[in-house]
């Protein structure tokens, strides 16, 4: 079955995703680049159609994803995913159930206590070249800590070496 991470921009879900993956010997697909496969730039993207158009394709290409020939596997979802409007997509308060519920599903967050996450998820996330300003970093990851924590699955702090976390 599909081992699925979710948390926000900056927390890991990718390159831990990729270690795990290779470790177990399966697949790894990360969302975001899936989905920039099909609609190309995602930031030029949400640019253009605007946000929400944006997080109803996201939770399209998960659910094409989960129809498709990858049965086992890692999934690194896009980092607001576990954020979107529940009638973003007819399909998303489901799919948003089936990942609260999945024993496979975790959330990685820097760490589990707010400031130093927010820091940490700043710091990773202003050295990114499409990063958006400090404070526009903290403002998002402020508003999202909640919603992270309150994903009823295990947590993983990732301010530790990557072999460490994928352990």
């Amino acid at each position: 079955d599909k081992i699925r991470l979710i948390g926000p921009g900056g927390a890991g879900e990718s390159t831990i995703g990729a270690r795990l993956a290779e470790r177990l010997e399966i697949a790894f697909v990360d969302l975001d680049q899936h989905l920039a496969g099909r609609v190309g730039d995602i930031s030029e993207y949400i640019g253009r159609h605007g946000y929400d158009v944006y997080a109803r394709e996201n939770v399209e290409t998960y659910c094409s994803l989960c129809r498709g020939e990858v049965h086992r596997g890692v999934v690194a979802l896009s980092s607001g995913f576990m954020t979107y409007a529940r009638d973003i997509h007819s399909e998303y308060s489901r799919v948003r159930r089936e990942l609260e519920r999945h024993p496979n599903t975790f959330v990685l967050l820097p760490s589990l206590d707010r400031d130093v996450c927010v820091a940490e998820t700043v710091r990773r996330q202003v050295a990114r070249p499409f990063g958006r300003s400090a404070a526009k970093e903290e403002a998002v990851i402020r508003a999202r800590f909640d919603i992270y924590m309150a994903v009823p699955v295990r947590k993983i702090e990732t301010m530790r070496p990557v072999a460490a976390a994928v352990d």
